[in-house]
Parts: structure tokens; sequence; C-alpha cells
């Protein structure tokens, strides 16, 4: 084929610049992204996690919570993420910029859990998360494997997880969760958007053209008065 080397040359060029427009695209416009400082709070936004919390998204992303859970609560006019009690803003950029690897997440199977810990009316605490890991639900798999079985020792843990009728464990045992459940958890609890940033904010729409109202036409009288006649009746 004559054209053969052109036509490559030109798919390696149209690859190169969708790469160039995605990638470099996107890093120029958000690589140099920061935390914003408030002048009243006296700190940045958003907060580093602490450790074990940041251990804990290795775990998050090792067990794939992402293929059913997002982190992304949409806009107002993109979904009902608000009105489900999932946030109460759309995520920006900023919210990840000490993510190493963000967890935006691929469908819905799941709830999103960007704003997990600061949901209302109430949000779920490490116990409750501890034993939905274990015990799994109907639409929710279960982590036994991230839990300890053991032979209480002297005093009980205070980190075992508490269970009672037959899913309690035998008597002299008790289930402990691991250091990846623990950490699993501490990320959980750690997903918080708390902070209204300024980019946060949907930007007011103004208000739609009206047209002008249109003459009543019930308050035009229904007949003219004949001014010729009126005229005429005056010579008289």
């Amino acid at each position: 084929m004559k054209n053969g080397p052109l036509l490559l040359l030109g798919l390696f060029g149209a690859l190169a610049i969708s790469w160039a427009g995605i990638v470099l695209g996107s890093h120029l416009q958000l690589g140099a992204l920061t935390p914003y400082y408030d002048d009243s709070e006296g700190k940045s936004f958003p907060e580093l996690a602490p450790g074990m919390a940041a251990r804990g998204q290795l775990v998050y992303a090792d067990l794939g919570c992402a293929a059913c859970h997002t982190q992304q609560v949409r806009r107002p006019d993109y979904g009902s993420d608000r009105a489900r009690g999932w946030g109460e803003r759309q995520s920006v950029a900023r919210d990840y910029v000490h993510q190493a690897r963000p967890q935006l997440g691929r469908s819905r199977l799941g709830p999103d859990l960007t704003n997990l810990a600061g949901r209302k009316p109430s949000a779920p605490d490490a116990e409750d998360l501890a034993k939905l890991l274990y015990l799994g639900s109907p639409t929710h798999p279960g982590y036994s494997f991230l839990f300890d079985t053991r032979q209480v020792v002297g005093e009980p843990s205070a980190k075992a997880i508490k269970l009672t009728g037959k899913l309690a464990p035998a008597p002299g045992s008790e289930i402990v969760p691991t250091e990846r459940a623990q950490s699993l958890v501490a990320y959980l609890l750690s997903l918080s958007t708390p902070y209204d940033y300024p980019e946060s904010r949907p930007v007011p729409r103004p208000a739609p053209k009206t047209a002008p109202a249109k003459p009543d036409q019930k308050a035009v009288p229904a007949t003219v008065p004949d001014v010729k006649k009126k005229a005429g009746e005056g010579k008289q």
C-alpha cells in the first residue's frame, strides 16, 4: 500500500493529540491544585487523613469496593444524591488532592460513600461497620476473612464485635477484627466532606426571560361609538 506510512503517521498523530488533550490538559488544569486555606478556621481543607485511614484506602482498593460504590456526589441537576443524604454539596477536584489513588468508583450498586461519616440524620459507627464487614447483608458481601476467631485469654478484647444468638461465637471465644479490618473501618469513618469550597457552590442561573404580558382583551369596549351619528343629531 503506497500511503501506508502516511496512514500510520496520521493514526499516531491522532492518538498523540488525544492523549495530550486528555492527560496533559487535565494535568495542566488540575495538577497544581492545592488545599484551600481558610483564614477564619486557621487551617487548610481537605485535611490529611490519619495514617490508619490512609492504609485503609489500600484495603478498600484491594477488595474492589469501587466496583459497587462511588465517591463522588453529583451536582444537583445531575441526580438526587443530596436528597438521598449522600452529601450536602457536589464533589470537586480539590476533595481528592491528598489521595494518591482516588476511589471514584465505576457504578452504584451500593450507595455513594463520599460523605459516609457525615451522613444525616445518622452516620454509622465503628461497631456498625465492623458487623457489616463480618456478616454482610442481602445486598453486601461479608468479609469474614478480615476477622480472627480466637480464645479469650484473660479479659475480652475491647475490639471484639458483639454478636448474639446464633451469630455469637462459641463460649470462651471472640471475633476480633484484624489490622486490615481496623484500617478499612478507619478509612470509611474518615470519608467526610464538611467543608464548602468556593468552586463547590453551584453557579446561579439567570432567571428565564418572560415575554411582556398582552393587554387584557376584555378591557377593550365591545362597540365603538358612532361619531358621525352623534354629530348629525347635534345639528338637528
